[in-house]
Order: structure tokens, then C-alpha cells, then sequence
């Protein structure tokens, strides 16, 4: 199993069960839907395929918040260079005369001479002139503005609202159809974060903050802390702060995370050209071994597993760089040692974690976990071992599959705080499950008595013949 995680964008390509069985067996970990294309029944419907065919997969949805797009046309325009079109916030136009957009007030932000981006950056206009409704721009690149792209205007100060009326109706979806991450745009502060986690009414769905504009880079400290995840959205990060500065941005994200032991997706072209071709570009090998280098806990695919014509071998591409990637890395790791001085408990518990783990002949590491507390932290120190997170909350169990290197596992189990009864009985499940095997060598972390105050405080080490005679665990 690769410890980096592989997220795929499921869509017209992969919405099978055939499909998202050869997607999964190739590699996927977690399997997102982008909550700006299709409909919400066609997103109900991919969901309950998932379900169906990948019980213990999660799902990421994203949704389209504060992100400004076009909407779905009828007629999507051509232009050359130095002709115009017209933006307007006017939704009853079909692309013909006018390209409606979803941001109502679009243009009474806007001014002459102002920028507008496209569709990541790639189309490129210049306001030259408003009137009512109407944003009169003239376009500086050849292209065709399409259905639902995305709008960017660097440097100007938008006043879209934290958390939209959309926002609203896709997290009621999110919680009805039991989605396990959604992914929210152009975060910029705790406090939107927070906005949207009180839409969920609960645990769940839990949130996977997109850092893709200035805005989410100068509170990158307060937002990562507040999330439960984070994605580095290259497309509109690099359109909104400048492609020259993209490679920093995302190394300074992924090590404000790591200090908060956040898992962090990145995302956008990762493997672009392999939408049309079956093998991809040595700067796209390139780019993911990096990615994985720089310790993301998952790489994301988007068109080329929705839309592409190789969304399987996509996904087998990723898998064997990963791999690659991570076994260099590893082999870096095993001969490193960890500095834990003036660092917390559950910091230390972690390192002490790590250094055991390359130390002892250790073939697994149990996390005995309700929140993913636990896991999440030994995951982020990179260890060579797989990791099993039970918890006996199903949502959770499932979610714990986005951490590097872990599988999560749900068990009818209940935890106690007056004791530690409830440890066995999980190894005992694992044994039974055919997860645990007799020639394992195993770390078992939880917390104990937690009335202490601490987490993750125990730490045990067990050959699983020992447990097999000493707890009686019936043979296989």
C-alpha cells in the first residue's frame, strides 16, 4: 500500500462501478466529486455507486463556495485577440450576446482596466468598459470561454460573502448523502472554516480548506489550524499570486501543515497531459515525485480521471511514482535521528513512535483512535509501516483513509475512559478480520484514562503469537 494517498475526480469517464473497481485496484484512496459540474442528482446517483461499489472509500465533494465561474451555456464563445465579449451578471443570457457569471455583483467590483483570468489562467482579458450589469472586456489571447470556468481578478477586493446561499444547499447535500470531506474555496480565515463546519450540524462532513488565493496565504497559520485538511489548488493559487512564486507557495504550505500534523492534498495537473495521452510528461513524473518528497499526504487528479481517456492508467502512473518517491524517501528517514526537545506529549509520543518503528522489526502500527487523533500524527512522521486506525465511529474509520500510509477500520467496539478492556477486544477484531497475522510485530498506540489530559499516552509493542496464546484468539 502507498503511504501518499491518490485522490480521484470521478466523472462522465468513471462513474461505473467497472470503472471505479479498476480506479481503486490501480490505486485511488479517496474519490471526489467536483460539486460545480453535473447536477445534484447525478452527484446523489455517483454516490450511492460509490457506496455500492467501494463501501470503505471516502468521499470528497467539492463545492463551489466563493469560487466565481461561468454558468452553464448554451452556446460557449470563440474570440481572437483584441476582440471583446461581454461578462455580465445577468444569469438569463445563454452565451450567445453575454456570459452570465455566478457572482451577482461581479460588476460593481470591477473598473477599466482591470484583469480578468479564465479557466486557470489561460484565457486573459482587460475591462474597458462597465455599464448596469454588463462587463465589456477585451480579450488578449485567442480562445473559447466554456461552461462553468472559473473567474479569477488578482488584485481586486471581491466582496463575495463568507458562506453563500449554495454553500448552504450543498452541505445540507453533503450531510443527506452522507459525503465524508468537502472541499471549500478561497478560504481566507478560521472564521470561514468555522462558518462552514457549522453548516454540517455535526462531525461530518469534515472540511478540506483550499489555500488558493493571497488571502489564504497570509492566514495560512489560523486556516490550516482550524481545518481538518487541507488542498493546495494550484489552477487558481498561481493565477491569484503569480506562477513564478506557485513552487514556494505550496513548500511553505505544506510546512505550516506538517507543523499542525494536517494531511495536504495537492491538486491541479498533475498529470494533465495523460487526459489525452497515455503517457505522461517527465516534469509530470517530475511533479508528483516532489510532491510526495515534500511530504503531501495526497496527490489529486481531476479531468484526467473525469473526463480523460486514460483515467485508469492515470492512476497507475501516479501510483508507481509515488511508490518510488516514498522508497528514496524512506530510505532518507531510516537514517535520520528525531530532535524532541522542548516539543508537547503528543508530539513526543509521535517521535518516540517513529523511532520504534525503525528500531524494532515493527510489520504494523495499530491506532487505536475515536477522532484520528492519533493516527493523523503518527502518519505525518512518515513511518515505513502501515498504519491501521480502528475507531468504532464508522464516518471516522472511513476518513482516516485520506492519512498517509493508513487504512481506517470501523468496529462495533465501545471505547472507555475507565479503562483499557476495549484494546484487546480491537486486536482481537483485527485478528479476526484477517488483518493481523501471526508473524506480525506489532506497535499499538491509544490513549488511556483520558481524564488526564493526555492523548495518545500509551504505547505497547506485541508479537501477535503472544496475543493469539495469551488472549485465546481462535484460529484461523
Amino acid at each position: 500500500m502507498n503511504r501518499t494517498k491518490i485522490v480521484a475526480t470521478i466523472g462522465p469517464a468513471t462513474s461505473t462501478p467497472d470503472s471505479l473497481r479498476q480506479l481503486a485496484d490501480a490505486g485511488m484512496s479517496v474519490a471526489r466529486l467536483n460539486g460545480s459540474h453535473a447536477d445534484l442528482d447525478w452527484h446523489a446517483a455517483t454516490i450511492r455507486t460509490i457506496r455500492e461499489t467501494l463501501p470503505d472509500t471516502p468521499i470528497l465533494l467539492d463545492i463551489p463556495g466563493r469560487k466565481i465561474r461561468t454558468t452553464l451555456l448554451e452556446f460557449e464563445p470563440s474570440f481572437v485577440t483584441g476582440e471583446t465579449i461581454i461578462l455580465t451578471t445577468e444569469t438569463d443570457h445563454d452565451g450567445r450576446e453575454k456570459v452570465p457569471v455566478n457572482y451577482p455583483h461581479l460588476h460593481e467590483d470591477l473598473s477599466v482596466g482591470d484583469t480578468v483570468l479564465a479557466d486557470d489562467g489561460t484565457l486573459r482579458f482587460t475591462v474597458v468598459a462597465v455599464a448596469g450589469r454588463d462587463i465589456t472586456c477585451r480579450a488578449e489571447v485567442d480562445g473559447t470561454l466554456k461552461s462553468r470556468k472559473g473567474i479569477n481578478v488578482p488584485n481586486v477586493n471581491l466582496k463575495t460573502e463568507l458562506v453563500t446561499e449554495r454553500d448552504h444547499l450543498m452541505m445540507a447535500f453533503a450531510r443527506d448523502n452522507g459525503v465524508d470531506f468537502v472541499g471549500v474555496s478561497f478560504v481566507e480565515s478560521a472564521d470561514h472554516v468555522e462558518a462552514i463546519r457549522a453548516l454540517a450540524n455535526g462531525s461530518w462532513p469534515r472540511i478540506v480548506a483550499k489555500i488558493e488565493n493571497r488571502g489564504g496565504l497570509d492566514h495560512m497559520e489560523e486556516v490550516i489550524a482550524a481545518t481538518d485538511a487541507v488542498m493546495i489548488d494550484r489552477g487558481d493559487l498561481s493565477v491569484e499570486t503569480g506562477l513564478e512564486t506557485l513552487g514556494v507557495f505550496q513548500k511553505q504550505i505544506l510546512a505550516a501543515a506538517r507543523e499542525h500534523a494536517k494531511p495536504v492534498i495537492i491538486a491541479t495537473e498533475m498529470l494533465h497531459s495523460m487526459i489525452d495521452n497515455p503517457f505522461p510528461t517527465k516534469a509530470e513524473v517530475s511533479d508528483i515525485s516532489n510532491a510526495v518528497l515534500d511530504g503531501s499526504a495526497a496527490t489529486m487528479l481531476s479531468g484526467e480521471t473525469a473526463v480523460g481517456a486514460h483515467p485508469v492508467e492515470a492512476v497507475s502512473v501516479m501510483q508507481r511514482v509515488a511508490s518510488a518517491a516514498e522508497t528514496h524517501q524512506q530510505n532518507q528517514l531510516d537514517t535520520q535521528r528525531d530532535a524532541t526537545s522542548g516539543k508537547a506529549v503528543p508530539q513526543v509520543m509521535s517521535d518516540a513512535i517513529a523511532m520504534v518503528c525503525r528500531s524494532l522489526p515493527i510489520t504494523k502500527i495499530i491506532a487505536i483512535t475515536i477522532s484520528g487523533f492519533a493516527a493523523r500524527s503518527i502518519a505525518a512522521r512518515n513511518p515505513r509501516q502501515p498504519i491501521l486506525a480502528v475507531s468504532n465511529d464508522a464516518m471516522a474509520a472511513r476518513s482516516f483513509n485520506l492519512f498517509p500510509g493508513t487504512t481506517g477500520v470501523h468496529v462495533d467496539i465501545p471505547f472507555t475512559r475507565t479503562s483499557t478492556d476495549h484494546i484487546p477486544a480491537c486486536l482481537g477484531a483485527l485478528w479476526g478480520s484477517g488483518l493481523i497475522v501471526e508473524d506480525d510485530f506489532l506497535l499499538v498506540t491509544a490513549v488511556a484514562y483520558p481524564d488526564s489530559g493526555n492523548r495518545m499516552n500509551m504505547i505497547e509493542t506485541h508479537s501477535a503469537a503472544d496475543l493469539i496464546r495469551a488472549l485465546g484468539w481462535a484460529p484461523r
